[in-house]
């Protein structure tokens, strides 16, 4: 088991769909956020991208720095960006970072957003560059470990003596990471991708799209891991769990739900509208599964929902998932600081010893001051969880 969190390039908030408590995104905050990650143990961190958000690359790369073993999570747009170009952007990433960088392929879901970036196709189109862009990419990271140029000849892409002079740390490329519920994506995923994202759904959803997409897999000769992307709200308590959740949404009004929501009705993305359909767009239809809330799909666009508990009970729904063949799953929580802490506190502790063995916060071997130390000498005793 792989745990992730998010850095929050669009700006962080303690309420969804109001400016209150809301907090600018900035290079100090985010180098808090990355930093308290690192040190906590947290596997890596996914930064998300689009026109709402700062560039996930230039924000990655300021971390750098500021990190010891934190991996990158940073997307690669085809159709966007050409493959050599990004090629040559992950090479100089996980030669300076000393190979932490892991690649989220975004084929996207937004026409507006993409045609705005200078991409004009449709749904099936998208997914026939990004599987044209995928070969071109993996080929020249491949072929730059042994001094090798591509040509390829697609047809929506070409390339002619791309070559890579300075290869990866990682071999033969930084892994690919993809989320995508169409037919067109779960295809592309089994033949090309090294990990497969679903975002938060109930566990018969998540377990018919690994099975479907491992299947395809096997067909080909191949095998790849899988992740779930979805934010959580834990609190000492059940009862103050889902208190946290309705507060999130405590300050946002029906007619920003239904703005938000004829948006997104807009968009031509398959996990969109699977989320979508979760609630559909009713605020007494947020449970939609044993803890799993999928109340910040009602203004957020992607992963829209939350697993709310206490640390046993989430730690527990986590490893339902886990039993489904599940192995990484990316997290996040509002606010991202304090809920890196709130969610390493309360639920590390129950995950299987092995996972807490690697991670950090004091759950795996004790050294230094844990906790305060009480009448100037006596030091407060290690949870035996």
């Amino acid at each position: 088991m792989q745990v992730f969190w998010f850095i929050p390039t669009h700006g962080d908030a303690r309420y969804l769909g109001t400016s209150d408590g809301g907090r600018v995104f900035d290079f100090d905050y985010a180098r808090q956020i990355a930093s308290a990650v690192d040190t906590l143990g947290y596997e890596g961190v996914l930064l998300p991208t689009g026109r709402s958000c700062e560039d996930a690359w230039v924000t990655a790369s300021s971390l750098i720095g500021a990190t010891r073993h934190l991996k990158f999570l940073v997307a690669i747009r085809p159709g966007i960006a050409s493959p050599g170009l990004t090629a040559r952007m992950a090479a100089t990433f996980d030669r300076l970072s000393g190979g932490r960088l892991l690649i989220n392929v975004v084929t996207g879901g937004d026409a507006g957003e993409l045609e705005g970036d200078g991409f004009f196709a449709d749904h099936a189109q998208r997914y026939e560059v990004t599987d044209e862009f995928l070969r071109i990419w993996r080929s020249i990271l491949e072929k730059s470990h042994r001094g090798e140029s591509v040509d390829f000849d697609g047809e929506h892409l070409r390339a002619k003596g791309a070559k890579l002079l300075y290869p990866p740390v990682q071999r033969p490329h930084p892994p690919l990471y993809f989320g995508g519920s169409s037919e067109a994506a779960r295809q592309i995923a089994a033949e090309q991708l090294d990990v497969y994202l679903t975002w938060g759904e109930p566990l018969a959803d998540v377990a018919e799209k690994i099975a479907d997409v491992r299947a395809r897999a096997a067909k080909l000769g191949r095998t790849l891991r899988f992740g779930l992307r979805l934010h959580v709200i834990v609190r000492e308590t059940e009862d103050e769990a889902w208190r946290a959740a309705d507060s999130l949404i405590s300050k946002l009004d029906d007619e920003t739900i239904a703005r938000v929501q004829t948006q997104f009705a807009k968009m031509d993305s398959e996990g969109q509208r699977r989320m979508a359909a979760l609630h559909g767009g009713r605020r007494d239809k947020l449970v939609v599964a044993p803890n799993l809330w999928a109340g910040v799909g009602l203004v957020r666009g992607g992963a829209g929902t939350a697993l709310v508990g206490d640390g046993p009970t989430v730690a527990q729904r986590l490893r339902e998932y886990a039993d489904l063949g599940i192995d990484t799953f990316i997290l996040s929580g509002y606010p991202h600081l304090e809920e890196a802490y709130r969610f390493a506190e309360l639920v590390f502790p129950h995950l299987p010893r092995e996972v807490r063995e690697k991670l950090g916060n004091g759950h795996g071997p004790l050294s230094g001051p844990i906790g305060e130390v009480m009448a100037n000498n006596i030091v407060p005793q290690a949870s035996q969880s």
